[in-house]
């Protein structure tokens, strides 16, 4: 990527032309390829990532949000700085609110178990942005385990008390207690992909546990 070609936007902030290869991309198939833009004009943006004590990275980011005004460059390097974020909020919802595993046995059951992990995750949000928003807290820094755990404890009493003063009351304490239980500030995390615990030496169960039973009084 060559920053003395194309439109200058700014330092290392450039439009650019992008042609279709006349050489089909491998893995492509032709009609994936036929059905691309024979041009499309995109935006590359150059920035140096640094973290004290880590070694200083340069990123390039292409994207299509051409007008420099309306999407400054400095706003793009930071949203790609929140990326992290992204999954945290994917590890929320798999690991969480425990959807790593379906347990439906046909599609249309997962899908429903999927809409309601989702409509469960979007509820949640809703109660911690009421809670940063009632409190003046940082919404971002809000622990959504705690929240999740917080709801579970006082919902059994907002369903004993609706419609009652002390239900105001317990809804109040429970956006009072979201909102104060803030995470520590970690600007550019970086954690390690890997298991705490060693799986234990078992095999898969691949087959009915009726059989496996006969299987072993045989």
């Amino acid at each position: 990527m060559d920053f003395r070609q194309g439109q200058r936007l700014g330092k290392y902030d450039r439009l650019m032309t992008w042609r279709r290869p006349l050489l089909d991309p491998r893995g492509m198939p032709s009609k994936q390829v036929e059905a691309l833009p024979t041009e499309l004009t995109v935006r590359l943006i150059r920035f140096v990532v640094a973290h004290q004590g880590f070694r200083s990275r340069s990123i390039t980011v292409v994207t299509t949000l051409l007008d420099p005004v309306a999407y400054p460059a400095a706003q793009i390097a930071r949203l790609y700085g929140d990326r992290w974020t992204v999954e945290l909020r994917l590890r929320d919802i798999k690991t969480t609110l425990q959807m790593d595993i379906l347990r439906g046995h046909s599609p249309d059951v997962v899908r429903k178990e999927i809409y309601m992990h989702l409509l469960a995750y979007n509820l949640i949000r809703a109660l911690m942005v009421e809670a940063a928003e009632t409190h003046q807290r940082p919404l971002h820094r809000l622990s959504f385990a705690g929240t999740l755990q917080y709801l579970q404890a006082v919902l059994p009493y907002l369903w004993l008390f609706a419609g009652s003063f002390r239900a105001k009351q317990l809804y109040q304490l429970l956006l009072n207690w979201i909102a104060y239980d803030i995470l520590p500030h970690r600007p550019g995390r970086l954690e390690p992909r890997a298991k705490k615990r060693r799986p234990k030496p078992y095999p898969l169960m691949n087959q009915p546990r009726s059989e496996m039973r006969k299987a072993l009084i045989s």
